[in-house]
């Protein structure tokens, strides 16, 4: 049965009103995300459609909150505390019913589906239009995105389609699959095809999220096959890794988040940088040591990925400091060549190939398919570092207890107590 979207604070929907933000759609080629004001959503017109998408990007964007970009690279080994310590004491500090960083993920992300639902309840009483089937895509496109980071971290959610001031209680973790599975449908029959600007959602964004949710379930062989169907399309190319993550245009990405300055908390870098930078930071996390000796000699990732500063190791992604906010790549080629490969097994070793050549590595020829599988992993962790990868890699392929260290309940990620205190019809995963 269909769910809606209770209002409550026990779905996390913390402070939000009944209003839509609408943002000034700005002349330039770009969209301008700055928020200007709210109007009830009976009373918005065709004439408020840009404002209100506008509205949508930005809330799926920021409500989130900065970690919950990395936050698979927190509590999956690549990153720990500036100060140092025990990695696996960081993880399971990060991974409690209590912990801030998870509640504020868990309530963003809702919060953002509030947003979109909104929308999708909206256009749905415009009249027929190119521009509202545009929209109506993009809105599915960011719910499955949305639900996407939802059922990886917690697995079980409550499945909200419409918004309401119910309690609502979790849905099996399948049938959020198959929400998602559902809503990419409709992104790929709606969205705008892409036209070169990779800071809209595209009908070609909605093939490439569905073949990361295909690889999420673990359904290889289909994972594999969309994932090519992209590579050959010839809409994409890859591209210098320098430009990827220097903000310059490239033919690599897909969907990213423009993250414009005025408008984002999303400042990345601040976490990475440290004050004897030349953008400084305030230096939150850095790359673990295993991380530090990553790459292989001549890898043209290394320095964009990495680097050392007065002594001391940095993420070298997102490189405006305290200066600014950098764009988030969301999906790019690189990762549609490793399901491709992934998805193949022996068979993908070309595109796995092909990756490495692009990134300035010679071939390699594994001997068997553990071994092929082993490359294909250290080449994700190399190609998505700190891009919010690695934790649940190794969860989907049933290493996370072995390489982490961490117990069997901590594959998935706790419901906040918060959460649970003020609606009891969320149960809690299983050993918190």
């Amino acid at each position: 049965m269909k769910k809606k979207l209770s209002m409550y604070k026990t779905t996390a929907i913390t402070g939000i009103l009944a209003v839509l933000m609408l943002v000034s759609f700005s002349s330039c080629t770009k969209l301008d995300f700055y928020p200007q004001t709210s109007v009830a959503p009976e009373t918005v017109s065709e004439r408020d459609m840009d404002a209100l998408l506008n509205g949508m990007y930005n809330a799926v964007q920021n409500n989130q909150g900065r970690e919950s970009y990395i936050m698979f690279d927190l509590v999956g080994g690549n990153l720990i505390n500036a100060s140092g310590g025990s990695e696996l004491a960081f993880i399971r500090n990060i991974l409690r019913t209590d912990y801030n960083l998870v509640n504020n993920n868990w309530s963003g992300l809702y919060q953002s589906l509030y947003q979109v639902n909104n929308v999708l309840h909206i256009m749905a009483g415009l009249p027929q239009s190119d521009k509202r089937t545009r929209i109506e895509g993009t809105a599915h496109f960011f719910r499955a995105y949305i639900y996407y980071n939802l059922v990886s971290r917690w697995g079980d959610v409550p499945l909200i389609l419409e918004n309401t001031t119910e309690r609502v209680s979790r849905d099996p973790s399948s049938a959020v699959w198959s929400q998602i599975e559902a809503d990419l449908a409709i992104a790929l029959e709606k969205a705008p095809a892409f036209e070169g600007d990779y800071y809209y959602v595209s009908q070609q964004a909605a093939k490439a999220l569905l073949a990361r949710v295909l690889l999420g379930q673990n359904k290889l062989a289909e994972a594999a096959q969309v994932a090519e169907e992209l590579i050959a399309s010839g809409s994409f190319s890859l591209d210098r890794f320098d430009k990827i993550f220097r903000h310059t245009e490239n033919t690599e990405e897909i969907f990213s988040f423009k993250n414009l300055t005025e408008e984002s908390s999303i400042t990345l870098s601040t976490l990475f940088y440290t004050y004897a930078h030349d953008v400084s930071g305030s230096y939150v996390y850095k790359p673990t040591d295993e991380v530090m000796n990553l790459f292989e000699e001549g890898d043209n990732r290394k320095d964009m990925s990495i680097a050392t500063v007065s002594s001391l190791n940095v993420i070298n992604k997102y490189p405006s400091g305290q200066t600014g906010t950098d764009p988030i790549p969301v999906i790019r080629l690189g990762e549609m060549y490793l399901i491709a490969a992934e998805g193949k097994g022996l068979a993908g070793l070309p595109q796995l190939n092909a990756l490495r050549a692009a990134r300035n590595l010679s071939p390699i020829n594994p001997s068997n398919e553990a071994e092929y599988q082993a490359a294909v992993a250290l080449e994700r962790r190399r190609e998505l570092l700190a891009e919010g990868f690695r934790w649940f890699d190794l969860v989907r392929t049933g290493k996370a207890v072995e390489v982490l260290g961490i117990e069997d309940y901590r594959t998935k990620f706790p419901i906040p107590d918060y959460e649970r205190e003020v609606n009891p019809n969320l149960t809690q995963n299983e050993g918190y």
